[in-house]
């Protein structure tokens, strides 16, 4: 067991940097735990995503965000971050999970990881919820064909590619793969493109289903998948098409277990937002704190980078003062 820290802080994004970059400031010692790379979600995105916040409201620490375009992109982002840490020089483990969070009869948290075990007085979770994609719960989903994160375009060239989704992620795989080539379908569970899509490219997918280039499929769902087509309920009726690869984008959600197994709780609807207090972060355990876009459970557009770097500010000013 290795020495007490004042604060450990579980995931290595922006806000779990953010965070260490006010311990630092107060003279905490604290420690980052990171289950991947650095800023993980974000190495994660498809290669070639462009965020909807200008460099200016991704920014932490007071360090500048030099960005030549109006929006940054995934590179431009990884770049940040990781000057970040040259600056910075945090605390950080890398490619180590932590497994369970527990609080002792002394109020000190133990905190047991893949490769270690820890003891700190304050825990912070700023684990994101990039980790779990949210299942359609068909038949066939466990296929290899079938993808819950894109990455890029080239391998689905010259392919029929099926895209489940109308949010950012889903327009942005359906018009990439289109670009390369591909013969994409989408399927929308309403009547409509998301009102989210970001405002340059919603007109684009837009006017693409409009003339045919993208065929899309609005208040309709995936029923079955097979091996070389797919099963879709539509208002007229049930569609068969042929298909090579589902790309099903249908969002995803915060490890709610893990949150459940810390003692944390959430509410009893379908949301399953944690509890905590808005003006410290805390949670219902005192010491565990939660920070960025896990705080909103089931609400992940609630959360950004962006609105939530004030969470690192609100809990070490909190913890410095008791």
């Amino acid at each position: 067991m290795a020495d007490q820290y004042d604060l450990i802080i579980v995931g290595g994004g922006p806000i779990g940097l953010a965070c260490a970059i006010e311990a630092q400031k107060k003279n905490l010692r604290y420690l980052i735990i990171e289950k991947g790379a650095i800023v993980n979600s974000i190495f994660n995105y498809p290669l070639y995503m462009t965020f909807f916040s200008t460099a200016e409201r991704l920014e932490i620490g007071d360090i500048p965000f030099n960005c030549l375009a109006p929006k940054p992109g995934r590179q431009e982002a990884l770049e940040y971050y990781r000057n970040i840490h040259r600056y910075f020089n945090f605390n950080i483990n890398l490619f180590e999970k932590v497994n369970e969070i527990k609080k002792t009869g002394s109020s000190i948290f133990e905190i047991s990881t893949n490769k270690s075990s820890y003891k700190s007085k304050n825990v912070v979770i700023a684990t994101g919820f990039y980790d779990i994609p949210i299942h359609m719960n068909i038949k066939g989903e466990e296929l290899p064909k079938v993808r819950h994160y894109y990455k890029e375009a080239h391998e689905y060239a010259f392919r029929n590619v099926l895209v489940v989704g109308a949010n950012n992620s889903s327009v942005d795989a359906a018009l990439e793969c289109w670009r390369k080539g591909a013969n994409v379908t989408m399927v929308v569970r309403k009547n409509e493109i998301n009102n989210r899509v970001k405002y340059w490219v919603k007109p684009d997918i837009e006017n693409r289903i409009a003339e045919g280039s993208i065929k899309a499929y609005f208040e309709s769902n995936i029923t079955e998948i097979l091996d070389n087509k797919v099963e879709i309920e539509t208002p007229n009726g049930k569609v068969t098409i042929e298909n090579d690869f589902v790309l099903a984008l249908t969002g995803y959600k915060p490890d709610l277990n893990f949150l459940q197994n810390t003692g944390i709780e959430l509410s009893n609807d379908e949301l399953k937002i944690p509890t905590y207090n808005p003006e410290t972060m805390e949670t219902n355990i005192e010491g565990l704190f939660l920070a960025g876009v896990v705080c909103g459970g089931m609400q992940t557009h609630k959360w950004f980078i962006e609105n939530s770097r004030i969470h690192a500010n609100m809990i070490v000013d909190y913890i410095t003062s008791k």
